[in-house]
Parts: C-alpha cells; sequence; structure tokens
C-alpha cells in the first residue's frame, strides 16, 4: 500500500515538530500529524496494526522520536509505516521552499485583496 502526503500536510507537520521542539510539547504533534492522513488512509493503517489504534501507533512514534530533528521524526513515521508495508511518499520540503511558499501564500492574499477594492470601483 502507498500513502501520499501532499507538500501542505508535510509542512503542517514540520512546523507542528519544530514547535515541539521548542516548547517540548507532542500533544499537539500528534493531533497534527493525524490530521495530515485521510480518513480513509487512518482505516487502512488501524487495520493493519496489531492493536488497530493509529494514535497509540502515532504515540509509539514520538515516544522514538529524539525530539531533536523534523527529519528524524519524518523518518521514523517512514520506517513504522515501512513495517506495516505501506509506502510512505511526501517531498521533503526545504527551509527555503517552505518560506517560498508561504511568501506566495501572503502575494495570492494580496492579489486577492487587489481584485476585491477594483470590485469596489
Amino acid at each position: 500500500m502507498e500513502i501520499n502526503l501532499d507538500k501542505r500536510a508535510v509542512r503542517q507537520i514540520r512546523l507542528s515538530a519544530e514547535d515541539a521542539i521548542e516548547e517540548g510539547d507532542t500533544e499537539t504533534l500528534r493531533e497534527d500529524i493525524l490530521e495530515a492522513f485521510s480518513e480513509e488512509q487512518v482505516e487502512d493503517i488501524e487495520r493493519l496494526l496489531d492493536n488497530g489504534d493509529f494514535f497509540e501507533f502515532l504515540t509509539d512514534v514520538l515516544d522514538e522520536w529524539s525530539g531533536d530533528d523534523v527529519d528524524e521524526l519524518l523518518e521514523i513515521l517512514e520506517t513504522r509505516l515501512g513495517e506495516l508495508n505501506i509506502d510512505l511518499k511526501y517531498e521533503l520540503a526545504t527551509e527555503e521552499a517552505t518560506e517560498a511558499e508561504e511568501f506566495d501564500d501572503d502575494d495570492t492574499d494580496l492579489d486577492d485583496e487587489e481584485e476585491e477594492d477594483d470590485d469596489d470601483d
């Protein structure tokens, strides 16, 4: 089985992991990782788990994580899913790419506002 995470989901996991590193709290990170997967994907994963609980699976992944490196977290998640014969695919966004995407998002917001202003004229 193959699961693909889109850039937005990976970016959210990365940002949440960075927050967890700074604050030492993984509860929000666990929930953000869970939200990165569709309901169908979670159900598929749970069918392959001995205990059938994806939330507990994520707890184990976070317990294994050193809490220092975002890429390590993604690698652990990929490895643990691989043990279930699930091939996790995602684009490993670099910090520069993430910043560029955020800039593009901001630029898009400005374009939308300009269009609204034009409509008012």
